[in-house]
C-alpha cells in the first residue's frame, strides 16, 4: 500500500463521518466522471457507509465502473410498472408517482455492497407514451435526494436533465470532472449556469487526465469552483477500462488520488465521530 493510502486508511476511532450526503458527478463526455464516481462508491463503501450509486447517464457505464457484470434492468424498462405507477387515461400521468420501493425493486448489490440503480434512457422525442417514463425517473431520482438516508453518488449525463428545483438544494456537491482542454471547461460553466437556474449552489471541480493542473485550476479558480484534487493521467486507468475491470480492483496508482478527494469530502461535509 502506498504511503498516501496508509495515509487515508480508515480509523474507526477518529474518522470524519458523512451523514445523509448527496453527491451528483457530471462533465463532458470522455472525461472520467464514470471512474470517479464508481471509484467514490466503492471507497465509501469500504469504510461502512451504505452506498447507492445511481447510473442517470445514457450511456449506463456504471456498472462497469463499479465492478458488476450482470447490471440490473434500466427503471425505464420497467414498463408496465411505470405505466402502473406514473400512466393515466388520455396520454396524461402522475407528477408525483409511487418510488420509494423502486431502490429496492430494480437495483443490484455489487462488490464492497454498493447498491446500484440504472435510470435507463427516455425518448426525448416528445412521444406521449414516454412522459410517464419521464415522470417516474425525475420523482426517483428526487426520492433518492431527498428522502433516501444512503449515501448516494449520481453518475449524471453531462448536463442536469434529471435534477429540477424541487431536488437541487438536497444536492450536496456537485462534481464536475474536467480535463485539459477548453471544451471540457465550457461545459463545467455550462453545467454551474443550469445548475444556479434551480438553486444548486455547491459545485467542485475534479481536475482529471493532467499531469500540471495549473491551468485549469486557474480557469476554474476564475469561475469560482474550488478543485477538490487531482488525478493525474494514469495508463492503468486505460487498461482497466479495456480490460472491463474497475480501477479500485486492479490497484491503479490514480485510485489514491480518489481516496485523497473521498477525505476532502468528508472533512468538507462530515461530522468528527467520537
Amino acid at each position: 500500500m502506498s504511503r498516501l493510502a496508509k495515509a487515508f486508511r480508515y480509523h474507526p476511532m477518529d474518522q470524519v463521518r458523512l451523514t445523509k450526503m448527496k453527491i451528483a458527478i457530471s462533465g463532458k463526455g470522455g472525461v472520467g466522471k464514470t471512474t470517479l464516481a464508481g471509484t467514490l462508491a466503492r471507497l465509501f463503501a469500504r469504510d461502512g457507509y451504505n452506498v447507492l450509486a445511481i447510473d442517470a447517464d445514457p450511456s449506463m457505464n456504471l456498472g462497469s465502473a463499479l465492478g458488476i457484470a450482470e447490471l440490473p434492468r434500466p427503471v425505464t424498462e420497467h414498463k408496465k410498472l411505470v405505466e402502473e405507477r406514473a400512466g393515466m387515461p388520455g396520454g396524461m400521468f402522475k407528477m408525483n408517482p409511487k418510488v420509494d420501493d423502486v431502490v429496492s425493486m430494480c437495483g443490484c448489490t455489487g462488490p464492497d455492497n454498493v447498491k446500484l440503480v440504472v435510470m435507463g434512457t427516455i425518448d426525448s422525442g416528445g412521444s406521449g407514451c414516454m412522459c410517464p417514463a419521464n415522470a417516474f425517473v425525475k420523482a426517483l431520482i428526487r426520492h433518492v435526494i431527498v428522502r433516501e438516508k444512503d449515501l448516494v453518488i449520481m453518475d449524471m449525463e453531462a448536463g442536469i436533465e434529471h435534477l429540477g428545483r424541487a431536488t437541487a438544494r438536497g444536492v450536496d456537491a456537485m462534481i464536475a470532472v474536467v480535463e485539459p482542454g477548453m471544451r471540457s471547461i465550457d461545459t463545467v460553466e455550462r453545467i454551474m449556469q443550469l445548475g444556479k437556474g434551480i438553486g444548486i449552489e455547491r459545485y467542485f471541480a475534479v481536475i482529471n487526465k493532467a499531469d500540471d493542473p495549473g491551468p485549469v485550476a486557474e480557469k476554474l479558480a476564475a469561475m469560482g469552483i474550488p478543485v477538490l484534487g487531482t488525478i493525474p493521467f494514469d495508463k492503468c486507468l486505460v487498461e482497466a477500462d479495456l480490460a472491463g475491470k474497475p480501477p479500485i480492483d486492479v490497484d491503479c496508482p490514480a485510485v489514491d488520488s480518489i481516496r485523497a478527494i473521498k477525505a476532502k469530502l468528508e472533512e468538507l461535509f462530515g461530522e468528527k465521530k467520537q
